[in-house]
């Protein structure tokens, strides 16, 4: 596969760029890249993507089906889709609505798969205000054990879905152990980037995780403890976590938020994030 990446990108589409970089990373392997071809014409791709080292995709990330061949696609997922089915994503337009033209989303229904929830990509740009300290919070590194107690507080009452979903399989302590050593903590990122809010008595509000991905500098995960919600603490909470990666002169920072998540799309809005891409998650 390495040696037909210009076949694999004939289809156009925002992951191709990285694609030869994730193959060297270990994020993805030739075996998860495949093509359907009628002759020598490409008609429709799939790929996977895991984190490096993992031994199975945790995400299926491209499917590209040329008009026409909708039924070419469903063979080529049939035959290459690994069991258990991983999520499947999809970047698309910030105002996308579903159409006639997404046979991708035609072929995964046809092979069993089905609608998870729309997320919005948004994105902050150097340049863009970062609102000034208000004083309300105080900001340190987590202690030795703390984060995970109060992702244990937050994931109650969530509004992610993603995390909605995991809460009906887990209790939220193994939910909170769960996004932190299967995400936060494989980050290449520095721990010191992350940061605890402090009300002025010293009691937790809240914790934000500034990190990097891989690709990009991100707010990896923000909340505020239920005790303290509907106080516009969020506000704080994403200000200092914007002003700690812009700190390191990043070219940009992304996140990511539920369409459904109405309060914390409005807060990145107020924060000065806007919307690049909207995302489609899929599950079987």
């Amino acid at each position: 596969m390495p040696g037909e990446l210009d076949l694999f990108n004939s289809f156009p589409y925002p992951l191709n760029s990285e694609i030869i970089g994730d193959l060297t990373a270990g994020r993805r392997r030739p075996e998860w890249l495949w093509l359907a071809l009628r002759g020598d014409r490409v008609v429709a791709r799939a790929a996977w993507w895991s984190r490096p080292g993992d031994a199975h995709p945790l995400v299926m990330d491209i499917l590209d089906v040329a008009d026409g061949h909708v039924d070419d696609a469903i063979q080529l997922v049939t035959a290459a889709l690994p069991d258990p089915a991983p999520e499947f994503t999809r970047f698309l337009p910030p105002q996308w609505r579903r159409s006639d033209d997404d046979r991708w989303m035609a072929v995964l229904e046809a092979c069993g798969a089905k609608p998870f929830v729309e997320r919005l990509r948004l994105q902050w740009e150097p340049g863009t205000p970062i609102p000034a300290p208000t004083g309300r919070l105080t900001f340190r590194p987590p202690r030795e054990g703390e984060l995970i107690d109060l992702m244990t507080l937050v994931v109650e009452g969530s509004l992610d879905a993603h995390t909605r979903d995991e809460l009906t399989r887990m209790t939220p302590r193994e939910c909170a152990e769960e996004q932190f050593h299967g995400e936060l903590l494989k980050y290449p990122s520095p721990q010191e980037w992350w940061r605890v809010a402090e009300l002025p008595g010293g009691e937790p509000a809240g914790f934000v995780i500034p990190g990097h991905n891989g690709y990009n500098p991100i707010i990896a995960y923000i909340g505020v403890v239920p005790a303290h919600r509907g106080r516009g603490l969020i506000d704080d909470l994403l200000a200092e976590g914007t002003r700690v990666l812009a700190a390191q002169g990043v070219p940009r920072i992304r996140a990511a938020t539920d369409v459904g998540n109405v309060p914390m799309a409005a807060a990145f809005a107020r924060a000065g994030y806007r919307t690049f891409e909207r995302q489609v998650d899929m599950i079987w």
